[in-house]
């Protein structure tokens, strides 16, 4: 028992001893570390106060740079002030003498050199000013020219395809026999009746009807669409027919209105505008449906307002109730644009719209731009490839008439119709027409074209005055 607690003593004493070069050993570890960080802590702090002894060295000599400096700039400044007093003295002095030599007052000299400075520089000036407006309004064209094309390419219109006849189908060969009638008394009760011509050819399963009456075209078609449901074809039936369908027209003007409208996205409009706006579909103007031709500019309109800031409401209005003078009866004076002004006016529309519908066609003052938007417009639908058909002599006697009125105008050679009769040239004398007088021929051009001739769109007017000099040195 006594020996094994001496083994176990032994044993503790070992396992201590062990744990004390342990522990040494750990602790010598620790204290060398701390003196590696110490020295490395030391070290930085030794390369800071290099830096800092470094970059008080630089401060110093960049003081001592900016003194140097600014004793060298006040004694430059001090060297201007003296010249500067001494060229003011020298200045006088001069001007008494040149004053004493010229025998003239200050006052006077400088207004000789400040009008001879302004004819030195009177033309330079004038032509700086005409490049500088020159260039601003074809800026201003450019970015128009733009915004209504992107308006333009909105829009999808179809032009028109046949202006003058309608197309009804038949169920059979056999009814064209009944159409006609024994010995043609159908065919001309029909014709008589509804003021139209039927086109009875070959075309099977066809009959046309041509008129250039659009409103009797409808009639007939109505009423031939209804006699060969019928069956029954003679010439108190088609009398009745005829009668019938002039009254289902009459009736489906208002449909058309209303067909307008929503197109167009309006709304709280007077009945009667209704009912105008509704006749316009039986109207053309050059072949254009007025109807159609309204609710396009009425769209454009928008766009266009849309672009520039302005009401859109406004402008489609403007846009749509243009043209309602057109469906007025006879009973109505004045142009179309006057007459349906007045119709708006009376009718409690905005007095903007009513000014703008006056305004179309420069025959009032316009007084928002709402006017300048609609006249746009209009003539953008008017004249865009398909809108407005024109026969060939129609064409042909305009053109010529365009360029008669251009010659018989004193002073001019010859002029040139150009680009489909919407653009005239006329050249006239350099001897007898100066640049004021040709200005003024092209405003009065201007005028007679618009008192003595009917056409679509616009035509633009340019009148070229050129002059050649000619030597020849020996």
């Amino acid at each position: 028992m006594q020996k094994e607690l001496e083994e176990a003593r032994l044993q503790v004493r070992k396992e201590a001893a062990i744990r004390m070069k342990e522990a040494d050993a750990m602790l010598q570890k620790r204290q060398e570390e701390q003196e590696r960080a110490f020295s490395q802590r030391e070290n930085r702090v030794i390369a800071r106060e290099n830096e800092l002894e470094q970059a008080e060295v630089r401060r110093a000599e960049q003081s001592e740079i900016l003194d140097k400096r600014t004793n060298y700039i006040e004694k430059r400044a001090a060297e201007i002030d003296a010249r500067a007093s001494q060229l003011e003295k020298d200045i006088s002095i001069y001007k008494e003498r040149l004053q004493a030599v010229a025998n003239i007052s200050p006052q006077k000299a400088k207004e000789e050199l400040l009008e001879e400075a302004r004819r030195e520089c009177e033309d330079e000036i004038r032509q700086y000013k005409n490049e500088i407006l020159g260039k601003a309004e074809a800026e201003l064209d450019k970015e128009a020219k733009k915004m209504l094309v992107a308006c333009m390419q909105r829009l999808s219109s179809t032009p028109q395809q046949d202006a003058t006849a309608t197309i009804v189908a038949i169920p059979n060969e056999e009814m064209k026999g009944r159409i006609i009638g024994r010995e043609g008394r159908n065919i001309k009760a029909f014709e008589s009746a509804t003021g139209t011509t039927l086109l009875i050819d070959e075309t099977p399963d066809s009959v046309l009807v041509s008129s250039f009456d659009p409103v009797r075209r409808e009639v007939a078609r109505i009423a031939l669409e209804n006699l060969i449901k019928d069956g029954r074809i003679h010439p108190t039936s088609i009398e009745a027919a005829v009668n019938d369908a002039d009254e289902q027209v009459k009736k489906s003007v208002v449909g058309f209105g209303e067909e307008a409208l929503r197109r167009v996205r309006i709304q709280r409009v007077h009945p009667e505008i209704v009912q105008l706006l509704g006749k316009l579909r039986y109207r053309l103007s050059y072949n254009q449906n007025c109807l159609d031709h309204t609710v396009e500019v009425a769209q454009l309109c928008g766009l266009v307002a849309a672009e520039l800031g302005l009401d859109t409401e406004i402008a489609r209005r403007t846009g749509l109730f243009h043209d309602i003078g057109k469906s007025l009866d006879a009973d109505y004076e004045g142009s179309h644009a006057t007459a349906a002004a007045n119709i708006l006016k009376r009718l409690g529309e905005d007095e903007t719209i009513v000014n703008a519908v006056a305004a179309h066609h420069d025959e009032v003052a316009p007084s928002s731009p709402y006017a300048a938007v609609l006249k746009i417009a209009d003539a953008a639908s008017a004249v865009r490839p398909g809108a407005r058909a024109e026969s060939m002599d129609s064409f042909i006697q305009r053109v010529r008439r365009l360029e008669d009125i251009a010659r018989d105008i004193q002073g001019v050679n010859d002029a040139y119709a150009i680009q489909a009769g919407r653009e005239i040239r006329v050249v006239v004398s350099p001897d007898k027409v100066d640049d004021a007088a040709a200005r003024d021929l092209a405003r009065r051009l201007r005028r007679r074209i618009e008192d003595e001739l009917q056409y679509p769109g616009t035509i633009k007017i340019t009148v070229i005055r050129e002059c050649r000099y000619v030597e020849q040195a020996r």
